[in-house]
């Protein structure tokens, strides 16, 4: 056999190779990640990380089987209602749910059952002996719910509580049977850890990334200088959970003490009082839609900071801010993925429109500070904040947990 006829078959061979060792994944949640705004888009993300850096993924039927047409109407219902009905509802059906899913982990082989956001779903699940199971979700339901961020919400109905000591029993148990416990954020693993008593070998950190297509650096980022307009982006579909009246008032104490502040708001119109010339407003930005992200980074590529005080257990817009080298002003709370100095500066809970005016304030007193942390901002996102580095740390976990 000559060299030339070698070549194919040794190709041949070493593909081969490849798709035998590639993981079989079954990938677990409640809501399809094949639509990109699931979860504020993270579901897509997970599961295309997966895809590109750990190995075959194929996502389970939600194992409602005749229960369907409870779900379809569960999922009808007004957000405010259906995103905490829904998940109570699968937790007391799980004994019904289990089966189907557990059939599905025998029949496929898998060698890994991975579980975005669906505690619930794992409820009563016994997974087949050889999976590898992994967990991630940016909070658990008890975690949030005695949070600083879970309180600023509080109960939409009392009688939920009287679910608590079932819902704490429940996540123990889950919990305490998945191999790997992957969270976004320190705030998390940390009220995890504690709470349910978890082994910090199966618990660990692993940033989530920016719900956009991975961003060149800005040619010509703008910059800081005192005279000049200073641009502030809101992003999010509530204006109050995402703190746009504090936002609104240090624009305005800006303004007063004469900064040319700007304010541009993604995701909602703020109520009409909030209607002035110095505010703009665009509805809902689908980044999957080329012309709406092309709009999206025109904001991003021209604002001077990602002003969001908003309660939340993570915020991918923090992430997509870094990933343009966007400095982020926010609250230090929840499990904001702000670092100060590096990527921006979270304030503690309680700093007012004063405190964030003086920020600013510093910065346009030291226009290279402020370049500085535009520079470091965007190596955060190349260092940690994006999924190509989250993929490449779960297979790197997998394979320490194989040996």
């Amino acid at each position: 056999m000559t060299l030339g006829q070698l070549w194919p078959e040794f190709f041949k061979n070493c593909l081969s190779a490849y798709l035998s060792t590639r993981r079989k994944i079954a990938y677990l949640c409640d809501l399809s990640p094949h639509d990109p705004l699931t979860y504020s888009g993270g579901n897509a993300r997970i599961f295309a990380a997966l895809e590109a850096h750990v190995g075959d993924v194929t996502v389970l039927d939600a194992g409602w089987g005749g229960l369907n047409w409870l779900r379809r109407m569960i999922l009808a219902l007004p957000e405010a209602v259906s995103i905490r009905a829904f998940w109570r509802v699968q937790l007391a059906l799980a004994p019904l749910i289990a089966p189907a899913i557990e059939k599905q982990l025998v029949r496929g082989r898998y060698d890994v059952l991975f579980a975005a956001y669906s505690f619930h779903t794992l409820a009563g699940l016994r997974v087949p002996p050889g999976v590898f199971s992994v967990y991630t979700s940016d909070a658990t339901p008890t975690t949030y719910k005695r949070s600083e961020v879970g309180q600023s919400f509080g109960s939409y109905l009392r009688l939920s509580r009287l679910f608590d000591p079932m819902i704490l029993r429940a996540e123990r148990n889950v919990f305490h049977k998945v191999d790997l416990l992957a969270w976004p954020t320190d705030w998390l693993k940390s009220g995890a850890d504690e709470l349910f008593g978890l082994d910090p070998e199966c618990s660990v950190v692993v940033p989530w990334g920016a719900n956009v297509p991975d961003v060149r650096p800005s040619d010509v980022p703008p910059a800081l200088s005192k005279g000049a307009p200073v641009r502030f982006a809101l992003v999010g579909r509530d204006w109050y959970a995402k703190g746009g009246p504090l936002v609104f008032e240090t624009v305005k104490l800006l303004r007063e003490r004469g900064v040319d502040a700007q304010l541009t708001v993604m995701g909602v119109h703020p109520p009409a009082e909030f209607d002035t010339d110095f505010v703009t407003s665009y509805g809902m930005l689908d980044k999957s839609d080329p012309p709406q992200l092309a709009q999206f980074e025109a904001v991003m590529r021209r604002a001077h900071f990602l002003f969001q005080p908003s309660f939340e257990s993570y915020g991918f817009a923090f992430c997509e801010a870094s990933a343009y080298g966007l400095p982020s002003l926010c609250l230090r709370i929840g499990g904001v993925p702000v670092r100060d100095g590096i990527n921006g500066h979270a304030l503690p809970l309680g700093a007012g429109a004063g405190d964030f005016a003086q920020t600013v304030e510093s910065y346009l007193a030291a226009p290279r500070t402020y370049e500085a942390l535009r520079k470091s901002a965007r190596r955060e996102y190349e260092d940690r904040l994006n999924w190509d580095a989250w993929g490449q740390r779960i297979d790197g976990l997998l394979q320490d947990n194989r040996r």
